[in-house]
């Protein structure tokens, strides 16, 4: 290390971190809003920006096989492994910008003030802009980070968006060869770790009066499309006693969710979609379908958690007289942040004076697919009202200055973990 840590801290910029986000809320396919989905128009225009700014950090920067951005910093000596850096640069349809945007530009700041000071580490630095992590053209979530993980089903290049482009041909069109997919994925001895710098897309920080905090998991989850069948009948003629109303039955499984999810610590349930058949104001409901998403920071409480609400559902439709099934759509095991990648966060934050909070993280994001390829550590920055996937969703420029200078400490005394 040819610089000391305070001027690498103090080189760093916080208000271009912003800006920079900025600049690529701006590449949208909305009209007063921002989308960005993968392989389109506008994520080519967010690359050439990206690796402008990689390059200026004095990085070598590229386009992987997948069309993630990838920039490299070299450490005491050409071609040692790497501490990978980044999040998403697509976003969900009409989105915040800081939601993924943040850790990439976060990350490219950190190397930016190294290479300022002209410090270089005993470890290269990696930093990834994934080209989808939001799986909203596609339907397939974390692309990016699964291609350099290795993982990536080569099924899902049959994949097509709702205008019929398959993903194989959506590569092509992008200037990239499908089958050189496999060249993104890194050998486990090349990448020592992932830490990823987010905003929390939750209140948990802004009602401790926290700036940062520390992951320890990024929970599993499981979706479900429930349905309950009970017999449609005459609004005004079927005497409440009497009737099998599958509406009825399916709101007291969604109180059922909430209950059993309120009693179990860091246990969510959402109902978030329902729908009535035949859905006359004048007729009784006699069939529902409604969705069921569960999360947990923990595999066994994830699932101890569902097995309580199917216990509950079944109660409730024997007592109504109705049939009811899950059919499952989507399972996401745990993913757990590294307790070393933990204790070095937490450290760094301890270092900037900010007492040390730990949170599960209730949405998914990259490191749910690089866990299978390094361990992975991951730092929330605290958003007003919890708000995000929404352009309402917003940070300081003091709680930015925060999560940069404490990723860049946690860079600066960054140990690999063991991987377990």
């Amino acid at each position: 290390m040819t610089a000391t840590k305070p001027a690498a801290l103090a080189a760093l910029q916080p208000q271009r971190v912003l800006d920079r986000c900025a600049a690529l809320a701006q590449l949208t396919e909305m009209d007063g809003g921002l989308t960005r989905v993968f392989l389109s128009s506008e994520q080519r225009e967010a690359n050439r920006l990206v690796l402008g700014w990689m390059e200026e950090a004095g990085m070598r920067a590229r386009v992987d096989a997948i069309g993630n951005c990838v920039g490299r910093y070299e450490g005491e000596a050409p071609g040692l492994p790497c501490l990978m850096l980044g999040s998403h640069l697509d976003t969900v349809r009409d989105a915040g910008r800081f939601d993924g945007m943040l850790g990439v530009v976060g990350a490219i700041e950190c190397v930016a003030a190294l290479h300022a000071t002209g410090t270089r580490l005993p470890f290269a630095l990696e930093v990834v802009g994934f080209g989808d992590e939001e799986g909203v053209r596609f339907g397939a979530t974390l692309i990016g980070s699964r291609a350099v993980a290795g993982t990536l089903d080569p099924a899902l290049l049959d994949r097509a968006d709702a205008a019929g482009i398959t993903l194989r041909d959506a590569l092509a069109g992008f200037g990239l060869d499908p089958a050189a997919i496999a060249s993104a994925a890194r050998a486990p001895d090349a990448v020592l770790a992932y830490a990823e710098l987010h905003i929390e897309q939750g209140p948990v920080l802004e009602s401790a009066g926290l700036p940062v905090g520390v992951v320890t998991a990024i929970n599993g989850g499981n979706r479900f499309q429930v349905e309950v069948t009970g017999m449609a009948g005459h609004a005004g003629t079927v005497p409440m006693g009497l009737r099998r109303d599958a509406l009825t039955a399916a709101a007291e499984c969604a109180l059922a969710v909430e209950r059993v999810a309120a009693a179990q610590a860091e246990v969510v349930g959402t109902v978030g979609r329902i729908a009535a058949h035949p859905g006359a104001m004048n007729v009784i409901p006699g069939r529902v379908t409604f969705s069921l998403d569960v999360r947990a920071p923990t595999d066994e409480k994830r699932l101890a958690a569902i097995d309580a609400m199917r216990a509950q559902f079944a109660a409730i439709a024997a007592r109504r007289c109705v049939d009811l099934s899950l059919a499952p759509l989507w399972e996401a095991k745990t993913a757990p942040c590294a307790a070393g990648m933990q204790r070095q966060i937490a450290a760094a934050i301890h270092d900037e004076g900010v007492r040390v909070h730990h949170l599960p993280s209730g949405a998914g994001h990259d490191g749910m697919a690089l866990v299978d390829l390094a361990p992975i550590g991951m730092l929330f920055v605290r958003c007003a009202g919890g708000i995000s996937h929404n352009p309402a969703e917003a940070v300081t420029l003091a709680d930015v200055a925060t999560g940069v200078r404490v990723l860049l400490r946690f860079v600066l005394a960054f140990t690999a973990p063991v991987h377990s």
